[in-house]
């Protein structure tokens, strides 16, 4: 028996490695490696999911319940709100409706890891346009990258993961330079977590307002639900039709889509958590600088160390001390907002190690 492939495939596909999630945690230790929320289901969530008893039926292929819950929370008809088992694959959905072989997508690099692989399934090319220093998108470098091949470009705001947003203003002068008929797509999956007044918001202006935008969100984040995979789009019609025409139907669960309505229900109660969340965010940040360490200003459930070539020894230390979190090869370290003994833990190693890289290294703040 060999490790070759016994038939025949795209060799690009072939080389392409699989998503990598951030690895599981054993019994002893504590997972920040996935940024999942820590806190448990709510009851009423609970309640839904084991009331879910009919799974011999298919579910609703549209999701008809959830989108019509989310189209008049959004102002928008439910033909302008997609849902999918995951923000993520309506992502792909959209990168296989809009390009192919010649066609050009930009985003900005690092970002979120799945992009590279929805790019390289449809055939197209990437263009990765490098963060500015501080973590935050490159704005004008990637509207000057686009060309007559540009298909869709993709924000993530916060940027996963290195947590910087860009703001309305930042946003709205970017969409005046681009194409109306480029895609953009504004990746807000850790939206809820966002206590910038400044950031871009898809759902307050944007969405269906400008034809040539959609907005991604959701429930795996801030809702507590990365298990049963649902997220949602919210777009222009037509734009979204591409995405029903390229799904795969009936992914997302009767289970999935009742524990999304009951969440929606019990929604002042989960944003109580995610305000805990991010005041572990604000802690865990003070404290890290206070180390000397250099943390982007960020949004999300999670922080970024710019650990560089250091990040799988560092991430090694924090693996030995109950920590599991998510180097991103020789770029750095994510580490996300977890329990809240968490944030002491996670500052104790952190001072270990922060004294053992070098004078001038990119993750230290300047003296």
């Amino acid at each position: 028996m060999t490790d070759s492939l016994p038939i025949r495939a795209r060799a690009d596909i072939a080389a392409l490695p699989p998503y990598r999630q951030g690895r599981q945690a054993g019994a002893d230790a504590f997972k920040l490696s996935s940024n999942e929320n820590p806190f448990e289901p709510l009851p009423s969530v609970v309640a839904a999911l084991q009331g879910a008893t009919g799974v011999n039926r298919y579910p609703d292929a549209s999701a008809a319940l959830l989108r019509a819950r989310l189209a008049e929370r959004f102002g928008v008809t439910a033909e302008e709100v997609h849902i999918a088992a995951g923000s993520v694959s309506i992502l792909l959905q959209l990168v296989l409706a809009t390009s192919g072989p010649g066609d050009e997508i930009i985003y900005a690099w690092r970002s979120f890891e799945a992009y590279p692989g929805h790019v390289k399934i449809a055939g197209a090319t990437a263009v990765e346009v490098p963060l500015l220093a501080d973590g935050r998108h490159d704005l004008d470098a990637m509207a000057a990258a686009v060309t007559d091949r540009t298909r869709l470009i993709i924000v993530c705001s916060p940027n996963n993961p290195t947590g910087p947003i860009v703001t309305q203003t930042e946003f709205e002068q970017f969409l005046a330079r681009i194409p109306a008929d480029v895609l953009v797509i504004l990746d807000e999956a850790y939206a809820e977590f966002v206590t910038d007044p400044e950031a871009v918001d898809g759902l307050r202006e944007l969405g269906v307002i400008r034809p040539n935008v959609v907005a991604l969100r959701t429930f795996s984040k801030a809702y507590g639900l990365a298990g049963l995979r649902v997220g949602y789009a919210v777009g222009h019609r037509r734009v979204l039709d591409l995405a029903r025409s390229t799904a795969i139907p009936l992914s997302v669960t009767a289970a999935a889509e009742s524990a999304a309505l009951v969440s929606l229900d019990a929604e002042a109660e989960l944003l109580d958590r995610v305000r805990e969340l991010t005041d572990r965010r604000a802690a865990l940040v003070d404290g890290l600088r206070a180390q000397g360490w250099r943390v982007p200003e960020t949004q999300g459930n999670f922080v970024w160390l710019d650990t560089r070539a250091d990040s799988q020894r560092i991430a090694a230390t924090f693996d030995e001390g109950g920590i599991i979190v998510r180097p991103y090869g020789d770029d750095g370290l994510r580490i996300s907002i977890g329990e809240a003994e968490t944030v002491e833990k996670v500052l104790q190693i952190a001072a270990s190690v922060v004294d053992t890289l070098a004078k001038g290294h990119p993750a230290l703040a300047l003296a």
